[in-house]
């Protein structure tokens, strides 16, 4: 189809962005996402229609894909949620209250997409077996609770493969991904279907 990317994720003629599409592992729900690159930053939009909700959200990320705001909102619910990040690791609430307790994180992740994946790994920029201990503002979707995550992420193969880990616990997958390190496979987790 027209304004789909290809089998590595770059956009075909046409496409104002670059698309991607995932589904959850077991195969209930898809969610589409656009990215707009810039010389001055990255936007994010996407929609996820998963088992029990559906959910818009939106980052915006400077040139370094430092994480300056994320939006997410749940379809057909009265809440949700607005951070905004200083690109130093200081972050407030939508009423610009300071949330200490995420101090130090430069980067967030969304438990409802794999894209969240993709800020470290093009943030770090690491080169093969290298590794990093990042802190990431961790959003649980839907209940939209939020906290510091201490996790790791090693280059395996540059522009293919990076071990994500969560230092506070066993979870460990090894994610591929393509040209634009966006998530092809995320085992037990998710898959790129477009």
């Amino acid at each position: 189809m027209h304004g789909m990317p290809d089998a590595r994720g770059a956009p075909r003629a046409g496409v104002a962005g670059i698309v991607a599409r995932w589904q959850p592992w077991a195969g209930d729900g898809l969610e589409h996402l656009v990215v707009h690159e810039r010389p001055d930053g990255v936007a994010a939009e996407s929609v996820v229609v998963a088992d029990g909700f559906a959910a818009r959200y939106r980052i915006v990320c400077d040139a370094g894909w430092r994480t300056r705001r994320l939006e997410v909102a749940l379809v057909g619910a009265e809440r949700g949620l607005v951070l905004a990040g200083d690109g130093r690791g200081h972050w407030t609430d939508a009423a610009g209250a300071a949330l200490v307790a995420l101090d130090g994180a430069l980067d967030v992740d969304l438990t409802a997409t794999p894209f969240t994946n993709t800020l470290p790994i093009r943030r770090l920029g690491l080169a093969a077996g290298r590794t990093a201990e990042i802190l990431t503002v961790y959003v649980r979707v839907p209940e939209l609770s939020v906290e510091a995550d201490r996790q790791r992420y090693t280059c395996l193969e540059p522009m293919r493969r990076y071990r994500f880990e969560s230092v506070d616990g066993d979870f460990t997958r090894d994610l591929e991904v393509d040209a634009h390190d966006l998530i092809v496979v995320y085992p037990g987790l998710f898959r790129r279907v477009g």
